[in-house]
């Protein structure tokens, strides 16, 4: 791990699937581990019940081996950030679809209990005390059933793993400081882009969602803290490209030319939901407020 201005603090980033840690705040991790940061990525499920969203890796032996494949795509993307990860080994719930949407299918994690879904969570918490987790809003930040218990357990998990009282047997307890969740798509970004696009007489990937989207003013204003990170777009790139079962290099991710992102919205963008420490809101650090541990 490098030394740098950073080093000493940790950060744990809690997502439900295997690509979810290289689209949603990729950029900024990269610039922590970058940093000195100690960054640990958990990973609620394998994505098993994922679907294939490259037409090219469209094949019947991938989706014999997808469990597998995802894995081996994760480790690469790990690799690229420059983060260790680890499994809490549930089940993917997959996205239901139909009108009305079936039941979830048993076992799988968006039919676990909070309380229990969180132990293993807890366990990590408490050995590797980060002083910052992020994680989903309440909505899963789309809601897919997995998103949304991600939220859960990971909020549940937070304020348990500093609670001696709660899964004693889980190690000593720890108060991380801050709890953070990602606005990964937030709608003034979503429109600066689109309007940047049209600007360049470039056609948007953005236009049929923002006719569709229905606007909530306070939703917009939740975020609190725009870290600076376009020098990492790059990383960010190649770490999406590492799920090549998820990401099609010729398609949606990539539609907006990398120099326009760096122009038009350089931060990527959260929500400070709990802190421990004082801080002055507007942030630009999720570290802001901290002081490094001698």
């Amino acid at each position: 791990m490098p030394e740098g201005p950073l080093s000493g603090f940790r950060l744990m980033h809690v997502h439900a699937h295997p690509d979810d840690e290289s689209s949603k705040g990729a950029a900024s991790t990269a610039m922590y581990v970058a940093q000195g940061v100690d960054v640990h990525v958990v990973t609620c499920t394998g994505g098993e019940r994922g679907s294939v969203l490259n037409a090219k890796m469209d094949r019947p032996e991938i989706w014999e081996n997808i469990t597998e494949i995802r894995r081996q795509e994760m480790e690469r993307a790990r690799d690229i950030l420059g983060v260790r990860q680890d499994w809490l080994g549930f089940v993917d719930s997959g996205w239901p679809e139909g009108d009305p949407k079936p039941p979830l299918p048993d076992g799988c994690f968006g039919l676990m209990d909070v309380a229990e879904a969180a132990k293993p969570l807890v366990a990590l918490i408490r050995s590797f005390r980060p002083h910052v987790v992020t994680t989903y809003d309440e909505n899963g930040g789309y809601p897919h059933p997995d998103h949304i218990m991600c939220h859960k357990v990971a909020v549940h998990a937070f304020h348990a793993a500093a609670d001696p009282e709660q899964y004693p047997e889980a190690g000593e307890p720890w108060q991380a400081a801050k709890l953070y969740y990602h606005h990964a798509f937030n709608w003034h970004k979503i429109k600066a882009l689109h309007e940047a696009m049209e600007e360049h007489g470039l056609e948007s990937p953005y236009a049929e969602r923002l006719d569709a989207w229905k606007r909530d003013p306070e939703w917009d204003a939740r975020v609190t803290t725009k870290v600076p990170c376009s020098d990492w777009f790059g990383v960010r790139d190649q770490a999406l490209l590492a799920h090549a079962t998820q990401i099609d290099p010729d398609g949606f991710w990539f539609a907006i030319p990398r120099e326009i992102q760096e122009d038009v919205w350089p931060t990527e963008d959260f929500e400070l939901v709990v802190s421990h420490v004082p801080t002055e809101l507007p942030e630009d650090d999720l570290f802001a407020g901290l002081e490094p541990e001698v």
